[in-house]
């Protein structure tokens, strides 16, 4: 999901000689990644008063803005830097929803945005469904996305979060560590845990299906 490192860093080392080009491609290339971090945290409900494109902006701004600071000491890399300014904004953007609205967004049903699942993430599901089913016929690979996403939903905040950077947003697990401030090891416990627990309600949830 995020852009490649390598031509990441070519960019940054021509955007801290002072290039705008570059600056503008750097940002441009992770624009879309970013949005669909976002839009896969949103609340339903939000999503239908705020565009994801509009705290896309946001984020792209606060980043240009504090661009030269992070470049004299890039403390991580520039992609997790971002993701964190986004999730952030993310954070701000519900609170101000539930002002708003007047009404706690937590008690509404948190779920994943409705995108399509991608190939990666469908195998996973299949694994950890009984039966050994395969996403082949669209029909059982509508039945996986709806087992799956199901499942996501019953998870709690913090193995959601880790499924959703591991096999939606792609991200390493040494990424998915340093973004969560956790060791390599504690983060690969919490995905393991959180892939145990997702088995569990799968299970659970292909047997009310049928």
């Amino acid at each position: 999901m995020w852009p490649d490192s390598e031509q990441t860093q070519e960019l940054m080392a021509q955007a801290k000689e002072g290039d705008q080009v570059a600056v503008n491609r750097l940002f441009e290339r992770h624009r879309e990644a970013v949005r669909r971090m976002i839009s896969l945290r949103m609340d339903r409900r939000m999503q239908q008063r705020v565009d994801a494109s509009d705290i896309v902006q946001d984020v792209l701004i606060d980043a240009n803005r504090r661009l030269a600071e992070y470049l004299e000491d890039p403390a991580m890399p520039f992609h997790l830097w971002l993701r964190q300014m986004a999730q952030d904004r993310l954070i701000d953007a519900h609170r101000r929803h539930r002002v708003a609205a007047k009404r706690s967004v937590d008690r509404e049903q948190r779920l994943v945005a409705r995108h399509h699942l991608d190939q990666s993430t469908l195998e996973l599901a299949a694994q950890l469904c009984a039966g050994g089913k395969t996403p082949a016929a669209a029909a059982e690979w509508n039945e996986l996305q709806v087992l799956f996403r199901a499942a996501l939903d019953q998870l709690d905040e913090h193995d959601r979060e880790v499924v959703l950077m591991r096999h939606f947003e792609k991200l390493s697990n040494s990424e998915v560590a340093e973004a969560l401030g956790l060791s390599p090891p504690a983060a690969s416990m919490r995905y393991l845990r959180a892939v145990r627990r997702l088995r569990e309600i799968l299970a659970s949830e292909q047997s009310s299906y049928r």
